[in-house]
């Protein structure tokens, strides 16, 4: 059994974060989202991981590397153009070299892994096998339609879906796979449809199952999904305390700080992540944030937000909630009079003042 791992897109919905990142690398509890599809691989016992990427960057290889640090080895495929899921999986044929393979979407997130689904793929005999989720608006996945417990047809973002689940994103399949995708062609949105993909195997005769995912999964792509992704993650951490906290702080509930943090006359309240060599002074981090390594913050509250690496949050005078801030941005007072508001924003971007 192999994995590949998409890792491609341009992240079109999470402007303007990834007009400099690419979205799989976004943190979530600190940790870049695409790490946790490779973990939840190697916790599967996987030991050959493939992971597609845009062709035109390398961030993706350099940052994650060889695979050493999880102990397999990982081979990267280059994508030229976006064009479907079914195109990711085409281009993976060689890598995949007839072996039965794990399929991930690299910007999707599950509780308690993926080798339960292997083992039913394995005793099923399926060619392909579908995790499933109820989902609130199935418009914006792919929809099984399910006949007698069977699935006979897969759409592709339907304006009228035919159930309430979405076809999760993780996919166990054999070698038949690659018959369905060469025998696509592009939808209307001019994509290989991963889709049409499942349904030209049903309609060829070969088995489709599927299983309910019954704990949480999350596709992050859009801001909303991210916040959501991280609370849930934030609320299985344990707490740890490698950095400083002076006696004027108090700290409560779950709450890592990572190493070289300094917290100073604050209040943390958990589940909370401080990253490596923070420094929190005069302010509040409430539930369900995560900030990322070097960040400053002084004089300030913070809840239920993603803060990245290298930020600087100085002297605000309402609680910044449900927000994320990129990489090394900065939110402070206006110095001098007249006191303004003064912006240097990206495409794409939000900003609500109070």
């Amino acid at each position: 059994m192999k994995a590949l791992i998409a890792s491609g897109g341009r992240g079109t919905r999470l402007r303007p974060i990834t007009h400099t990142q690419n979205k799989h690398l976004i943190p979530i509890a600190n940790k870049p989202i695409l790490f946790y599809s490779i973990e939840a691989a190697v916790h599967a016992g996987i030991k050959q991981i493939g992971i597609v990427h845009n062709a035109d960057s390398l961030e993706v290889p350099e940052y994650v590397g060889d695979g050493s640090r999880w102990g397999v080895r990982i081979t990267y495929i280059p994508q030229e153009t976006p064009g479907g899921l079914a195109q990711v999986v085409g281009l993976a044929e060689k890598f995949v070299a007839g072996d039965k393979f794990l399929f991930y979407l690299g910007d999707n997130m599950l509780v308690g892994g993926v080798k339960r689904f292997i083992d039913e793929f394995e005793r099923s005999g399926c060619n392909c096998y579908l995790t499933l989720s109820r989902v609130k608006d199935p418009e914006r996945f792919g929809v099984p339609e399910i006949r007698d417990g069977r699935i006979v047809r897969v759409e592709e973002k339907p304006s009228i879906p035919k159930s309430n689940f979405a076809v999760a994103g993780i996919y166990l399949y054999d070698s038949h796979i690659f018959e369905a995708v060469r025998s696509l062609k592009p939808s209307a949105r001019g994509e290989l449809e991963i889709s049409d993909a499942h349904t030209y195997l049903i309609e060829q005769g070969f088995t489709v199952g599927y299983t309910e995912i019954t704990g949480w999964w999350k596709d992050t792509g859009k801001p909303s999904d991210l916040l959501e992704a991280n609370r849930l993650i934030l609320d299985s951490i344990e707490p740890r305390n490698e950095g400083t906290v002076d006696a004027a702080s108090d700290v409560a509930g779950r709450v890592i700080i990572e190493p070289g943090a300094r917290i100073g006359n604050s209040k943390i309240r958990g589940p909370v992540i401080i990253g490596r060599d923070v420094v929190v002074e005069n302010s509040y981090i409430g539930p369900y944030s995560s900030i990322g390594d070097r960040t400053h913050i002084r004089n300030s509250e913070v809840e239920y937000s993603i803060v990245l690496r290298d930020c600087r949050i100085q002297n605000v005078g309402i609680r910044i909630e449900g927000s994320i801030l990129g990489n090394d941005v900065e939110v402070v007072e206006s110095a001098g009079k007249p006191r303004v508001h003064r912006f240097m924003i990206g495409d794409q971007s939000r900003v609500e003042i109070a």
